[in-house]
Parts: structure tokens; sequence; C-alpha cells
């Protein structure tokens, strides 16, 4: 099959277009032909070596979409034919891909693949974040950090279908607010302009979020604070700024505030079986129309490097494609 492999970390470059075997799946695995992959901003982490495993050559991707064309001995729920989206165990950058019976999700017919491989990842977060993690009431008022990306847009269109009241989503230029106001969000607030947490505070009376989406920790997390409403849910899921953000005890005990924490990656390795219900409830707002996948960009397979720098440049929006067939 082909692939996409790392052999170094490194710049962009690095990903290397090559032949590689068919992965053998175990009796708890299906084997899916693959048809589309996504590009996340964690496939760039790997590459350079942050939260890589140091073992080369390896395939990148988080997640897929295709047809199930093997199965292992104890697969109960999936048979040869099956349309299927994956977090495969061995990344999702290739013709083929083994994924366990646990993280393989049933795509409704009416759901393109290509939309299910680009929801995966950034749907499924998006819901645990809201859903799970903050615990979203009706009414409440959700920051989304870096609202143009794949994760942004659809954690606006997330927070509107559970039931939000107020929407602010915040990016890094005016090229990025038509994105993040497709989406849904209320209000975008470019925060190289302007002091987002000022900003926020206004357009809520001076009540601030009740809860705030952060992927980019550094100076935001923060500066988030500074907005963040009593009661209060800032949840942090990334770094993508490149630095740490400090979290003061002062700004939680008093306001009855919480910093909480999440993880897909960690999720998947260690409650995969926590992803069930978001794959059911996810796969139903999709089927519905009620969540849309903004496709920004796609690329062949054999230009994934190609993809990767477009990601790192922040001058993309919506999710990239990688088409596999």
């Amino acid at each position: 099959m082909k692939a996409i492999t790392v052999t170094q970390y490194g710049n962009p470059d690095v990903l290397t277009y090559t032949e590689m075997e068919i992965p053998k799946v175990k009796q708890d695995q299906v084997l899916i032909k693959v048809e589309k992959a996504s590009v996340n901003f964690a496939d760039v982490k790997a590459r350079i070596g942050q939260g890589g495993t140091g073992l080369f050559p390896f395939i990148p991707g988080l997640d897929a979409a295709g047809v199930v064309v093997e199965i292992g001995s104890e697969i109960t729920n999936f048979k040869i034919g099956d349309r299927v989206a994956a977090f495969p165990s061995e990344g999702s950058y290739s013709e083929y891909a083994a994924a366990d019976e646990n993280l393989t999700f049933a795509v409704p017919d009416e759901v393109e693949l290509d939309i299910a491989a680009a929801s995966l990842t950034v749907s499924f977060l998006s819901y645990k974040l809201l859903a799970d993690i903050a615990g979203i009431q009706n009414g409440e008022t959700v920051l989304v950090h870096s609202g143009a990306g794949g994760v942004g847009t659809t954690a606006i269109q997330m927070a509107k279908i559970l039931g939000a009241g107020l929407v602010i989503g915040t990016v890094g230029s005016e090229t990025k607010v038509p994105a993040a106001v497709e989406a849904g969000s209320d209000h975008v607030i470019v925060y190289e302009q302007n002091d987002f947490a000022e900003k926020v505070m206004d357009l809520t009376g001076g009540k601030g979020a009740d809860i705030i989406l952060d992927s980019l920790a550094g100076s935001i997390t923060q500066k988030s604070f500074g907005c963040l409403a009593d009661y209060g849910r800032l949840v942090q899921f990334g770094n993508s700024s490149g630095k740490q953000g400090i979290i003061n005890t002062n700004d939680l005990h008093k306001s009855c505030r919480s910093a909480l924490g999440y993880s897909l990656g960690t999720t998947r390795k260690k409650r995969p079986e926590s992803l069930r219900e978001t794959a059911q409830k996810v796969m139903q707002y999709l089927k519905e129309q009620k969540l849309h996948i903004r496709i920004g960009h796609r690329f062949p397979l054999a230009e994934a490097a190609e993809a990767h720098k477009l990601i790192e440049s922040r001058m993309s929006t919506g999710k990239i494609i990688l088409d596999i067939r």
C-alpha cells in the first residue's frame, strides 16, 4: 500500500510518500480501505517529536474513514463492506489502516465519508469538552478560542446544538472572521486587535463567559480568567501557542470557578468506551445536518507535506482532508 511515513523528526519535508506492507489485523481489529483522512495539529506535534513514541518509521494521522475489507475473529459489531470512521492503531495517512473495534464507528449512509473523516476528532472533542467536561447548561455563554480552525468551527456549532445562549469566537486575523461567523458565532473578536477579555466582559454585561475552550495555553490561558464568569469553567485542551499557561489558585476558589483539562488522545488510550455514546450523538447530528463540518482544503495523500505546511502557517480555515482514493 501507499503511505506517508516519518523516519525522523523535523519539518514537513520529513513526510515521505512510500510503499509499506498492508497491516495485519488482530483478533479485535478491522482492516479499513481508507478513502479519506483528516489532518490535525496533533499530527504536526507527532512529526516534530512532541508526544510521539520515538519509534521509526511511523505513519502519522489520527482519524480516517473508509470501508471495512477484513475483520478479526473476535469482531461482532462490523462486517466486510461496512462504511466506518476510526482512530487507527498505527496512523491514518495510508491506503489501508487497522483499527480496534472499540475505536471504530459506523457511518450512516446519509453521511459522506469525507465529512466522517473530517468530523471524527473535532466533533468528538467538541462534544466531550462541552457536554461532559464543562457540563454546559441551557442559555450559557461560551467563548471559543481559535474559532476559525477545525475544532473551533465545530465547537461553535456544538455549543449551539447543546443549548448555548451566546457563543463568542476569537481569531487571529480579520481574514478568519468569516469562518467563525459561518459556523454560527454570535460575535467574533480579533485578539491581535482587541483585548478579548475586555470585549467579552462588554458583550456579556460584565458577567463574563460561563465556559471558555482554550487550546492555545500561554498568555491566552491567563488572560481568559479576566472574562470567566463566577462558577465558570475554563477547559484547557491544548498548547498550540507552544507556551505554558499559569493558573493562580486565587482565580478559582473565591469565584467558584474551575480549570479543567481534557485530552482526546488520552481518552482513546485509557477510556475508549466513553466515546461510544459520543459517536452516536455526533453521527446523529451529522445525519440530521444539525452539525456541518467545513472542509477548507484538500490534498492528495502524496502531498501531505503541503497540508502540514498549510496547517502550520495558521492560514487554514476549516478542516484539511487527505484524499486517499
